[in-house]
């Protein structure tokens, strides 16, 4: 018979109970998982717009991290962040992402090692070089801080090391940090997506030939779909519209058709020279640059913006080569920085341009705003600290190298050269006599709020140099006097990824992880304070403990034999 009274039972039903809720809990866990982030910055979260892409996949994508082996401090926090959102995404995708990671120095002959380097190389995954020091010794490592994502027989290679090459090393794998979601989530969306985008290239009115935008192009091609366009075509068949350098003025026409695109929703990146300069004549002392006659003026300011007849000079810039010497019969060439080429180091809090490298501008014109109510306007690109604007018409010649320009005459400061206008615009042709053979009863007069204008006083971004012994084109954003790759591309790309997937993946560039130093100083003065707290007073706390409970038991059973 059993005894329901008894202590033994009780016990025993009280661990049936709790095995019981253990086992419901996790099976209900499994179905409805919940993660908390208790970061301050939600630095462990991902964005939701990843988190749906991820949902969606429906096969198996391979990431293939390359960094791994024998790393420093900082590396090994990279690489601890890249595993933390491969987890991540290996969870919210139900397990069709799945990752490794591998050490490529690990080849098993030399040959096979090259080979396999460089073809991680043709993949865009780039080695970098870690210098430590060991027991005295100097010692060099190549790591390759990049992955392999594969997906249907198809592969990609992402580069994790990005950043501002301005900053500090730390401060550059922070912001490579804050880049793992984007950067591998946008690989697997291009891999894994069906429907693309599509992207026009305005061609007509002098703007950039095919081979001058063929980095550009190439890098579209292979997230969008990407197809030449006239302003007096359907533009509503593309989702984004790009003007790169016009030099030819523009029909009222042209510009309805363009005002309608915009107006109905549309998305227009503009890279405007509002100067012609003609480099062919740039050695000479009376090279002068004057306006472009575009015609677009007026709809530009009725939009909210004004790209100025000015060039801007900045101390911190690129070069150009010039003779200054000759030794013998042969000339001696310098490269000698030229103002007229920024460099551009400072941008906008904001998806397009956090944590972007450098960007190099070609005669850049300063941009301005003005009051419009209903369109929230953000500065994308600014000048440094050092410099100034010099109106039209601008002599530009290369002998002006040879002066010594200090920096008190750059006496401007973040000079805004690029802007992002979005919200409702008002038409142009509102209040306006119309073009003629337009259909009025189609006009839109003010555009939804999915409108998104972006103006860059530099239609040279988009262009490409050419290689002058093969004929064929350099990256975008290459420049062949310092053999150093500017950000060009990548902000065109972020450019266009903010403008056609509203509340997309481009979010994710907006994630930060915060930097929280310790005071060296501080540390130095208070490091035996917190020593001690952290040994002895655990120990002084549980001594205290098993007194305090030794007592209480004494007490408790001595008054039990007094009754007894």
């Amino acid at each position: 018979m059993v005894n329901w009274k008894s202590k033994r039972l009780e016990d025993f039903l009280k661990l049936a109970i709790g095995l019981v809720v253990v086992i419901v809990l996790n099976m209900i866990a499994e179905e409805y998982f919940v993660r908390i982030d208790l970061t301050e910055e939600g630095r462990y979260s991902i964005k939701e717009p990843t988190k749906e892409m991820l949902r969606e996949l429906d096969d198996v994508v391979y990431v293939e991290v390359y960094l791994d082996g024998e790393l420093n401090a900082g590396f090994k926090r990279l690489k601890k962040s890249i595993a933390e959102t491969l987890e991540e995404f290996r969870i919210y995708s139900g397990r069709n992402i799945q990752y490794a990671f591998n050490d490529p120095t690990l080849a098993m002959s030399q040959k096979a090692k090259g080979e396999f380097m460089r073809q991680l190389m043709q993949q865009g995954i780039q080695p970098t070089n870690i210098i430590d020091n060991q027991d005295g010794q100097r010692i060099e490592r190549l790591v390759f801080p990049g992955a392999l994502v594969s997906y249907g027989g198809a592969e990609k290679g992402v580069m994790l090391l990005k950043g501002n090459q301005s900053l500090s090393a730390e401060q550059k794998l922070n912001q490579s940090i804050e880049n793992v979601e984007y950067e591998l989530a946008s690989a697997i969306k291009e891999l894994t997506s069906l429907e693309r985008k599509s992207v026009g290239i305005v061609k007509g009115h002098g703007t950039l030939t095919t081979l001058e935008t063929a980095g550009f192009r190439n890098a579209l091609n292979e997230r969008y779909n990407v197809r030449d366009v006239l302003i007096n075509e359907a533009l509503n068949k593309v989702d984004a519209l790009i003007l790169a350098k016009p030099t030819k003025p523009f029909t009222e026409l042209e510009k309805y058709h363009l005002d309608q695109y915009l107006m109905s929703g549309g998305s227009v990146l503009m890279l405007i020279d509002k100067l012609n300069v003609n480099m062919d004549s740039v050695a000479s002392e009376h090279n002068f640059s004057f306006p472009y006659e575009l015609n677009l003026d007026d709809q530009l300011f009725k939009y909210g913006v004004r790209v100025n007849s000015d060039l801007v000079q900045d101390n911190t810039s690129g070069v150009y080569p010039i003779v200054v010497g000759n030794m013998g019969d042969q000339p001696q060439v310098n490269l000698l920085p030229w103002p007229f080429f920024p460099v551009i180091n400072r941008f906008a809090d904001h998806p397009v341009t956090k944590n972007l490298n450098t960007v190099l501008g070609r005669f850049m014109n300063s941009v301005d705003t003005v009051a419009l109510k209903g369109v929230k306007k953000t500065p994308l690109l600014m000048t440094s600290d050092y410099s100034r604007t010099v109106t039209a018409p601008v002599k530009v010649s290369i002998q002006d190298l040879r002066k010594n320009l200090g920096p008190e005459v750059f006496n401007q400061q973040n000079v805004p050269l690029g802007w992002l206008l979005e919200g409702r615009f008002t038409s142009l042709y509102k209040n306006r006599f119309k073009p003629e053979g337009v259909e009025e009863e189609a006009f839109v007069s003010e555009s939804s709020s999915k409108a998104k204008l972006i103006v860059i006083g530099d239609g040279d971004l988009a262009k490409n140099e050419i290689n002058p012994n093969t004929g064929q084109p350099q990256p975008l954003g290459y420049d062949p006097f310092l053999n150093e790759t500017f950000a060009n591309e990548e902000l065109l790309m972020n450019a266009l990824a903010y403008m056609v997937e509203d509340a997309g993946l481009i979010l994710a560039r907006n994630k930060e992880v915060k930097i929280r130093p310790l005071d060296s100083v501080k540390v130095k003065n208070e490091k035996l304070k917190w020593q001690m707290i952290n040994l002895v007073l655990p120990i002084v706390a549980l001594l205290l403990f098993g007194v305090v409970r030794f007592y209480l038991r004494k007490k408790k059973y001595s008054k039990f034999d007094t009754q007894q």
